[in-house]
């Protein structure tokens, strides 16, 4: 975000309680990158990015110490450490934060989303009433793809967020929900999925020089009909053709969890000769978007980006490196609300998209009692990304 100047005007002078921050287990950066936003802001008296003072901060900024142990048989507590009486808390938990581990048995064993969210229902009720708000940042929705009901099976993201407000959480914010519909399940709270489409296109542009963002030379493709939305998006902010694939699956069988994919059919303008973007919520195994980018080659796209708010690489990085190598592939974006381990940081074919400035926004914003509105749309700031762009790379 490059203007804050008009951001800071929408704070009134003081926030509604002391401002806390809690950055769960797997979290720890991200919460050190919004503290350090949020301190900056509150201290610095000679920049545009002031913001009016929070006030209950102490010297080391807004950041709660808690601790969730457990015991040898798997069995945890959540622990504070510092008061949050009278507190508006934001707690920032990833649930895919699979570097986390723990002793069961003796054994070292990787913590999966059940434990996380669990250990977020433990510090929940450790604070048992006593803060005067509670906020949930959840950047990847806890069983987000388990948004529906189409047999006879749990609806667990549903649950998650009914449990969630009957334990006395007023906000829970997350970013490109699966399907933001889910959020019907609790009709009366506050529930917001915020898109990450601004910092996706700037990490773009400051990694390639050499984009001609027009319908000549570049095209938006769409994954799947599911992600058709997001992709629309991107399309007009960039001002190009939009084209998409859709999955045809073998509904007789399934494997993983979920019907097995047998084609990508593609609709749509030709892709010859045009960088293609293809974004999508998450890139799990990655099989899905390396089936598009072959392709798309062999449709004689002359290059293939992708774009995830997720990136997971649940089946290692080999195919990935394999097709980048082969020139099917050129580059992955995807954000950091979400752990990357340091074998595809450092991949030639890999940005992150920095969230945490944004994320102090919000919270920043929603602790103050103002709208988020200008922070969920970020069109007239990408349209001067964009401009920017365009002019400096003529």
């Amino acid at each position: 975000m490059s203007n804050n100047n008009e951001a800071s005007k929408k704070f009134p002078m003081m926030p509604i309680a002391p401002l806390g921050v809690i950055a769960m287990r797997g979290c720890e950066e991200m919460g050190k990158a919004v503290n350090a936003y949020l301190t900056k802001w509150q201290v610095d008296n000679s920049t545009d990015e002031k913001l009016h003072s929070f006030y209950g901060s102490e010297a080391n900024g807004f950041l709660i110490h808690t601790n969730c142990p457990r015991f040898g048989t798997g069995e945890g507590k959540g622990m504070l450490l510092d008061s949050v009486r009278g507190y508006d808390l934001y707690i920032i938990c990833d649930v895919g934060a699979y570097q986390c581990t723990y002793k069961l048995y003796g054994k070292e064993v990787p913590m999966t989303p059940d434990e996380h969210y669990a250990d977020l229902k433990r510090i929940i009720a450790a604070a048992s009433g006593k803060a005067k708000r509670i906020n949930v940042i959840m950047p990847m929705l806890y069983e987000g793809r388990q948004h529906r009901r189409t047999a006879r099976e749990s609806m667990d993201c549903a649950l998650m967020l009914q449990e969630l407000v009957s334990m006395g959480v007023s906000n829970i914010i997350t970013f490109d929900a699966h399907d933001p519909r889910v959020q019907n399940a609790i009709p009366l709270s506050g529930f917001e999925s915020i898109m990450p489409t601004y910092q996706m296109l700037k990490a773009m542009t400051h990694t390639y020089a050499d984009l001609k963002m027009d319908k000549d030379h570049m095209m938006v493709v769409s994954p799947d009909e599911g992600a058709i939305g997001r992709n629309i998006y991107y399309s007009s902010a960039l001002g190009v053709d939009l084209g998409m694939f859709y999955k045809r699956r073998d509904y007789t069988r399934v494997v993983n969890g979920r019907n097995p994919i047998v084609a990508h059919e593609y609709m749509g303008d030709t892709v010859e000769g045009k960088d293609v973007f293809v974004a999508d919520d998450i890139i799990a195994s990655g099989d899905s978007i390396l089936d598009l980018a072959y392709n798309l080659k062999k449709r004689g796209a002359k290059r293939v980006f992708a774009g995830a708010t997720f990136a997971f690489f649940t089946s290692g990085l080999d195919a990935f490196n394999k097709a980048y190598e082969e020139g099917v592939i050129d580059h992955v974006f995807a954000t950091n609300l979400t752990y990357a381990t340091p074998e595809v940081l450092s991949a030639p074919w890999f940005t992150q998209a920095d969230m945490s400035k944004y994320m102090a926004f919000v919270i920043a914003t929603l602790n103050h009692d103002q709208s988020i509105s200008y922070l969920l749309d970020p069109w007239k700031r990408i349209e001067k990304l964009l401009k920017d762009y365009r002019e400096n790379h003529k």
